[in-house]
Formats: structure tokens, sequence, C-alpha cells
């Protein structure tokens, strides 16, 4: 079995050892430029086209959970890589458990107002406020994929009404399920704290803009984990200055880096991290990754391919 790796910042002399470690059969080699040979799997992360033009693959494996960059990629390369070779994203791999913490350390940093005693104390102000009831703090969860459903998880042991908001219905415990454009109001009406993360489509590109900020509730937070071209910046903006949303964490921008002269480094209510809430953990890649290939070579069910004419 012959697979090829690139990725343009991992160590790949790590993941070469690693994989041949975890797949003693497998003889894995940095791809560079001008190898044509033979390969059955491809471990990739913005591959150039020439890497997987013309190859009789097994599979591809997108070394992340996002996979928008590289359907892009295909849609305007089409002899990049032939439709029925399969597609897959990693899954989870760890980054489930660092959504987990990133979601419900923010919505609990919001629920006990600790943002308004940072405002209070950068003013020198010693004043208790008034708590929120967890009735009061509903989350909504725009994307009900793998990461989504760890969130939810993670959320309902603190007792927060949680909803969820997605292209198919779910029915997982405790959690209200809304499906579609139609469902969508009924859904942000009364959605306290809006966690986004939704795939990177054409349909969702955008999404968060001036009219869905509009119904949710006044003195909202919207919390974005997905991607920055979802959101709108200057509605955003616009709807934090009103008053419409009291709060905006957000860890992925339309740009990245953000420009200096974006005004959302200045926001006073906007806080920001880069792009780190959830990174891809090597030793938990290579598990994921080995295993499902260990399933496709035995003819095994697998989970984790993307659907690319959906675009996740």
């Amino acid at each position: 079995m012959e697979i090829i790796f690139y990725h343009p910042t991992f160590n790949a002399a790590w993941w070469v050892n690693a994989l041949e470690k975890a797949l003693p059969h497998a003889r894995v080699r940095e791809w560079k430029v001008g190898d044509n040979n033979p390969a059955d799997y491809a471990l990739v992360w913005q591959p150039p086209v020439e890497m997987l033009a013309g190859r009789r693959l097994k599979a591809v494996f997108a070394l992340g959970a996002g996979v928008d960059a590289i359907l892009s990629k295909l849609n305007a390369h089409p002899e990049m890589l032939d439709a029925s070779i399969p597609l897959f994203r990693l899954e989870d791999t760890g980054m489930g458990l660092q959504m987990q913490e990133y979601a419900v350390s923010q919505v609990l940093h919001w629920f006990r107002r600790f943002d308004d005693y940072q405002a209070l104390k950068n003013q020198a102000l010693w004043k208790p406020l008034p708590e929120y009831t967890r009735e009061e703090f509903s989350v909504g969860i725009m994307g009900a994929g793998v990461l989504g459903a760890k969130v939810a998880e993670s959320l309902q042991a603190w007792g927060f009404p949680l909803r969820c908001w997605s292209r198919s219905r779910k029915s997982w415990p405790g959690v209200e399920s809304y499906v579609g454009r139609e469902e969508l109001r009924a859904f942000l009406n009364q959605t306290r704290v809006l966690i986004n993360l939704l795939p990177n489509t054409a349909q969702t590109v955008g999404i968060i803009n001036s009219e869905l900020l509009d119904q949710l509730p006044d003195g909202a937070y919207v919390l974005n984990l997905a991607r920055g071209v979802h959101v709108q910046e200057a509605d955003l903006l616009a709807a934090l200055d009103s008053g419409k949303l009291k709060g905006a964490m957000l860890d992925v921008f339309s740009q990245e880096p953000l420009p200096q002269e974006s005004p959302l480094w200045r926001h006073p209510r906007v806080a920001m991290t880069p792009h780190i809430a959830a990174v891809t953990r090597p030793a938990e890649a290579i598990d994921y990754i080995s295993r499902t290939i260990t399933q496709l070579e035995k003819g095994e069910p697998v989970t984790g391919q993307v659907a690319r004419a959906r675009g996740y």
C-alpha cells in the first residue's frame, strides 16, 4: 500500500514515521513536485493540482474538519480528482473536545457577566450586577454535525435551554431541533447565545447578516467558531453599536490574519482569538486515518466521507 502526504506547514517526517507505525504494511512518502509514482491514498492540506491530477487513488483524506478550501479547488480544477474517488475529512480527532472547552467557557463568561465586570474594572467601579437566569439564556447552535453535537452535549450539563438549526431534523435528547429556512425565524427568536458551527457552502456564506441578527432577542451574543465568511462584519458591528447584540466572540475571519485596520480589533464588545478554537491533533488524526484506511481495505463501512455536491 502506497500513501502520499502533503501539508505546507506540518512536520512531514513525523507524519510519515507515525503513519508507517500505525499501518505497518504501508509505505508512506512526502509528496514533492515531480512525484508521479503510483499511490493508493493521499493525505493532504492545500495540495497543488498536480499532486492529485490523474491518480487512481482509493481515497483522499483532508487534514482538517473543514473541506471548503479543497472543494473550492476541485470545483476550479475538476481534473484534479475524479468524482468517483472518495474524499474524507477529519471527523473529530480531538477537535470536538476543544470546541466543547471553547464554547462552554465563553457561554459561562457571558452568563456570569464577566464581560460586564471587566468593563466595570476598567472604570474602577465596584458594582455587583443582577444575575441572569438559565431559563433566559437559551443557546442556539447553527450547524448540527459532529462538532455541533459535541458542543450541545457539553452545554447540557450546565442546564441552559438548547436548540439547534440544521439541514435535517435531529433527535438529540434535550435539544429542540429546527430545520431549513422556514424554521430559522422561530429558532432565532428565542436564542440568546448564537453559536455558529455551519459548514462553508454557497448557501451559508454571509448568513450572519443584519436580517438574521434582527431576529435575535435584544442583547444577544454571537460566537463564531466556523468560518469568517459566514459573518457580514459590517452588519455585526452595526448590531453591536445599536445594542441589538451585547457581545461577539470571533475565532475566524473573512481575511486571516485580520488586517490591523479592521474595526473589530478596537470594538469594546468584540473578543477574538486567532483561529485556534480547534486544531488538528496529530496523534488522534493518525488514529482516525489509519483506522479508516484499514476499514476501507477490508471493505467495511466507514464514516467521515464528504458529500462533494453538498459541500461538506
